[in-house]
């Protein structure tokens, strides 16, 4: 199905809401929350979890505890004791168990209570906590937040390529929330003028593209047609991935030397993290790659999102950033969607046929929620790189 927009759309029918139409808010009694539980999500990288190690995190709104257990094994289970409440983050991990720091109180992988060292009786088997399902795949710990039996972990085999020189990117926090950055993703427009000064951009004053989308068994793909001759193609997985392709030069003969998956994770409905990999092909591309990162790795880079913050409040100018200072994609689309503010209003919108993209991915995310309320089946979307798009 493709989606072409003829005329905008007036602010009194993007007024006509309803919860199927809610896709900011992620919480555990949400509908978009609960439509996002039925998929694996990435909370943490992998190397950053060593056995032993606590950490506190957020996702979709919970307060979680994520462990390693000294059998290398990773585990996500509730954020607080059953006894008098203590933040277990601050306990310590006993083989693969976590001790609460208060009061010693023992929890195993499953949540259940296993040990009361200062109770004559013990009752462990009346306490239990929260605990989720986790696997670790490409570098990253994800975790299904879902109720029922989890669905089969979705696999990525151009990333698992003996050739492929991986990378996994630090957990990345955006002061916003996930669906605009989502949205923001696939907005084939905003490059001619947020990244207009970039290499590889474009000027979208007279090279803005035709835009137009589809829905395909993955989640869908853009396409942008300009009047140059330029043909762009993105991909993005339901309900929260984005896939990107890059080539490094003519050396490179056209294929693609690089691959970025990346997932816009809500760690509440103000705050998003990007998680994801970089599948790095070809010694020409590795090579220029690791060059380029060890020249990036030489000086220290300045927060984006932190100088964002700066443009926004009225402190920093745009073009008063240097450009080898910071990473200026990430700052530039964070200044756009800081200014939306942290959760955007969508009643006040006139949507255009540049806008095809948003269009059908709402259309889509409303389908699934109304599915959902109803009992009906959801759609399932699967990774297919060998798909062939059908011809418009």
């Amino acid at each position: 199905m493709s989606t072409r927009i003829q005329k905008t759309v007036s602010p009194s029918a993007s007024k006509k809401r309803s919860k199927y139409r809610d896709f900011a808010h992620t919480g555990p009694r949400t509908l978009a929350g609960r439509y996002m539980r039925t998929f694996w999500q990435p909370v943490y990288r992998s190397q950053d979890l060593p056995p032993g190690d606590v950490k506190p995190i957020r996702i979709l709104g919970e307060d979680l505890t994520l462990y390693r257990g000294e059998s290398g094994a990773a585990h996500l289970v509730g954020f607080r004791c059953r006894h008098r409440g203590a933040q277990l983050s601050v306990g310590w991990v006993e083989q693969d168990e976590i001790r609460c720091f208060y009061h010693g109180w023992k929890y195993d992988a499953r949540g259940r209570c296993t040990e009361q060292p200062a109770e004559p009786k013990p009752f462990c088997r009346d306490v239990k906590i929260k605990s989720y399902p986790v696997q670790e795949y490409l570098g990253l710990i994800f975790a299904f937040l879902g109720e029922g039996e989890p669905p089969e972990l979705e696999r990525y085999p151009n990333f698992e390529e003996s050739e492929v020189h991986l990378i996994v990117r630090p957990k990345d926090h955006r002061g916003y929330n996930f669906f605009q950055d989502f949205e923001n993703g696939m907005d084939r427009v905003h490059g001619g003028f947020v990244h207009r000064t970039l290499p590889g951009s474009f000027d979208g004053r007279t090279d803005s593209p035709l835009v137009r989308a589809e829905e395909d068994y993955w989640g869908l793909k853009t396409f942008g047609e300009h009047p140059s001759g330029r043909v762009s193609i993105q991909s993005f997985g339901m309900p929260n991935k984005q896939h990107i392709k890059f080539t490094f030069g003519k050396e490179d003969r056209g294929l693609d030397a690089m691959e970025v998956l990346t997932w816009k994770v809500p760690l509440d409905d103000e705050n998003t993290a990007h998680l994801g990999v970089q599948a790095i092909r070809g010694k020409q591309a590795i090579e220029k790659f690791r060059k380029a990162e060890a020249e990036r790795g030489a000086k220290p880079l300045s927060d984006p999102f932190k100088l964002a913050e700066e443009v926004i409040a009225g402190r920093l100018r745009h073009d008063d950033v240097d450009p080898e200072s910071t990473n200026m994609v990430w700052f530039q689309d964070n200044i756009v969607l800081l200014a939306q503010g942290a959760i955007a209003d969508r009643n006040t919108e006139y949507l255009g046929a540049s806008d095809a993209p948003i269009v059908l991915l709402r259309r889509i995310w409303e389908r699934e929620m109304r599915a959902l309320d109803k009992g009906r089946p959801l759609k399932k979307w699967k990774y297919n790189p060998a798909q062939k798009l059908r011809k418009q």
